[in-house]
């Protein structure tokens, strides 16, 4: 090299670099570090350097990232080796110095673009590649936007790699297991790949938006969902996957992942909202924002913002399409991203809500946020991103209709839904559900609820008038409708009810009325999906009987598990209904539950003492506890750490009552907490799941 300066190696000192910037788990093998925290490398020479000083006023370092850098728009930047650096912008320290080497410590400025660098010396003017290396968020750096301060939250949003995403009821919250595995190989290079077709659909040909995390996570939402862009996943709107995997046989992102990149990133069949929620997850928490996966209760999805959703039903109580988007979704999943807001006040920093499963929506991408989850819980609608369809899911009251045989619709009384209910996540540093409704909204029935809703509905009638052609709208808050207090009906059930039990079901009719009462009591059972799709009606009994004034009758049945067992839908849900009909009056009162049915336990067990290299076994053991056999069993096993990729067991056939037992040999390879996940499959069973931590002793 010029003058004499000729290198002769860089060693990048990954190891002690990687650990200083916690990214040791996603590569050994290259240089990933973190914005605003400086890393070290050792330049080594031919010659000895007799004037170092000298050397030094003539010696430069080259940052480039993108496919075309640039010195104008900032994806090339070249700065001085100097005695001190300078820890806000890009820059060069000399540490040690000897007469073949010197040691530098090369800082970057905490609102870099992420994205992958080439790193060169110039000297005089010469060029030398000294190497390649990854630049990722920093949450763990005050100055940068990610910046979370609490360590244990580091743990568990960024580096956790063993996530529990809960589906079910609001009164049977299930959890199922979920591996992130955001460190996984070529898991980062994805991560990237995915940007930069994400980029190229945006025309933004260069990569100085990516020090946005903001922008990132606009990015990545909008390639999850191959509705918005050439995405990563796509929706199968008929339940049929025959095509494709369905979405609740997923373990986890990294084979949606690799599936997607090696097929050209043509979309993978198929996802759900946690499936596109949980891919989310893994690749924000690659690339260094805080992330976790949210589960809401009773969700009113596609309102376009209307802060009313309607239910049909027909007479004997079964849920009708009536072809429309806007449904109440049992259970919905999304994501929460930790980042300052510098575009907003500072009370909006923090938790932002953002959903990559796609919305009908009058305007904008079909993906919603970052949304401040405070602003949602404070009803400030005009916020970015997407407040509005936030608070209308969470906020919504659904009033149920019934549709008459003569084509009449009829208000149901007695059964109003409240969106919103239950909003949960896996808690730090242990597998409890967490509830965190009070961050997204006010105690129902208090005054700041109250102050909350009329803010947002003052918000959108405003903003109607400004935007004439909107479809967005608030159109008004609802209310309950007037009920005369004549008849009450009370529908109670099992929250939950292992597989293979009959249903049962309470009932209580009262006469409020001074007077006799006829009544035409109808009861049904009905599986539906969880986002609000029905499916089969399974089961129906009807009831003529007088009621005196003040009397109550209660009634006792069951809905036989024949009636349901080949009809329960993949999320096992039924709905219960009663519609009470009085024959004086023809008022239609209404009452409904929801059930979940559960498969029976799939048991892990471990020996008490694994060491890291040591062969061992662990046995998972299974009950049928149907009277029929369960035919073509077959068990899925994946354990990070513990497996080397999938393994798939054909059990064959289980018999009644029997227990079935598959012993599992495994060498663990990595120390420290690890889980094996479990999912059984079969011709009467889907979606059966169950997972195991055990602490693997390092050898």
């Amino acid at each position: 090299m010029g003058q004499g300066l000729s290198t002769k190696k860089c060693d990048l000192n990954i190891a002690v670099n990687n650990n200083n910037h916690h990214t040791e788990e996603i590569s050994t093998e290259r240089l990933v570090v973190r914005r605003g925290q400086p890393f070290t490398i050792t330049v080594s020479f031919t010659a000895p350097i007799h004037n170092y000083l000298q050397q030094l006023k003539r010696t430069f370092l080259i940052v480039q990232t993108g496919s075309h850098p640039s010195k104008a728009d900032g994806t090339q930047i070249e700065f001085p080796i100097s005695i001190l650096g300078d820890q806000k912008q890009w820059s060069a320290a000399l540490e040690e110095q000897d007469s073949r080497s010197w040691t530098i410590s090369v800082n970057t400025p905490a609102n870099a673009a992420i994205g992958q660098y080439a790193l060169l010396l110039h000297a005089s003017k010469s060029y030398c590649l000294l190497g390649n290396f990854t630049l990722l968020f920093n949450p763990w750096c005050k100055d940068d936007e990610v910046f979370l301060a609490n360590e244990a939250q580091r743990q568990e949003y960024i580096l956790n790699q063993d996530g529990i995403i809960y589906g079910g009821t609001e009164n049977a919250i299930l959890a199922q297991p979920w591996d992130f595995s955001q460190f996984e190989e070529d898991i980062i290079d994805i991560c990237f790949t995915l940007l930069d077709i994400g980029e190229r659909h945006q025309q933004d040909k260069t990569h100085t938006q990516r020090k946005n995390p903001i922008y990132i996570c606009r990015t990545v939402a909008a390639m999850l969902n191959c509705d918005e862009l050439r995405g990563i996943l796509t929706e199968c709107r008929t339940g049929k996957y025959y095509d494709g995997t369905s979405p609740s046989k997923w373990l986890g992102s990294s084979p949606i992942l690799q599936q997607w990149v090696t097929s050209q990133c043509k979309p993978v069949r198929y996802g759900q909202c946690w499936v596109f929620a949980a891919v989310m997850c893994s690749v924000l928490r690659c690339l260094g924002i805080p992330t976790r996966v949210v589960t809401g209760f009773t969700w009113a999805h596609n309102t376009n913002s209307s802060l009313s959703v309607d239910e049909y039903y027909d007479e004997d109580g079964i849920l009708l399409t009536h072809n429309k988007s806007a449904r109440i979704w049992t259970f919905h999943v999304w994501n929460e991203c930790w980042m300052a807001r510098r575009d907003l006040l500072p009370e909006y920093s923090g938790w932002q809500a953002l959903d990559a499963t796609c919305q009908e929506k009058s305007k904008g991408p079909s993906f919603c946020g970052p949304a401040p989850v405070q602003a949602i819980k404070e009803g400030k609608t005009e916020v970015d991103y997407d407040v509005c369809y936030f608070f209308a899911a969470i906020n919504a009251k659904c009033q149920v209709w019934i549709h008459k045989a003569d084509d009449i619709l009829k208000p149901a009384l007695g059964c109003t839904k409240y969106t919103g209910n239950n909003i949960s996540t896996k808690s730090v540093g242990s597998e409890r559900c967490e509830d965190i409704t009070r961050n997204y909204r006010h105690p129902e029935g208090s005054l700041q609820e109250k102050e909350a809703l009329e803010k947002a509905y003052k918000k959108m009638k405003k903003a109607e008038k400004t935007c004439s052609n909107s479809k967005t709208q608030f159109s008004s808050i609802p209310t309950t409708l007037e009920e005369p207090v004549n008849l009450f009906i009370h529908l109670q059930s099992e929250n939950s009810l292992p597989l293979g039990q009959d249903v049962p079901l309470s009932i209580r009719v009262f006469n409020h009325s001074g007077g006799e009462k006829a009544v035409h009591l109808v009861l049904g059972a009905q599986s539906v999906h969880y986002n609000g799709v029905p499916n089969t009606p399974l089961w129906k009994e009807e009831f003529h009987f007088i009621l005196k004034s003040k009397e109550a009758n209660t009634l006792q049945v069951f809905v036989p598990y024949s009636q349901y067992r080949k009809h329960m839908g993949e999320s096992h849900l039924l709905r219960l209904t009663a519609v009470l009909r009085d024959e004086d009056s023809f008022y239609i009162y209404f009452a409904q539950e929801e059930i979940i049915i559960c498969n029976p336990p799939l048991t892990i067990e471990f020996p008490e003492n694994i060491v890291q290299y040591q062969s061992t076994t662990a046995e998972i053991s299974f009950l049928n506890p149907l009277t029929e056999r369960l035919e073509k069993c077959v068990i899925l096993v994946a354990g990070r750490g513990l497996i080397y990729r999938q393994r798939k067991y054909r059990l064959g056939s289980v018999q009644p009552t029997s227990t079935q037992q598959l012993h599992i040999p495994f060498t663990p390879t990595q120390a420290g907490p690890r889980r094996l996940t479990a999912h059984l499959d079969c011709i009467q069973l889907q979606n059966l799941k169950s997972y195991k931590s055990i602490n693997i002793v390092a050898a």
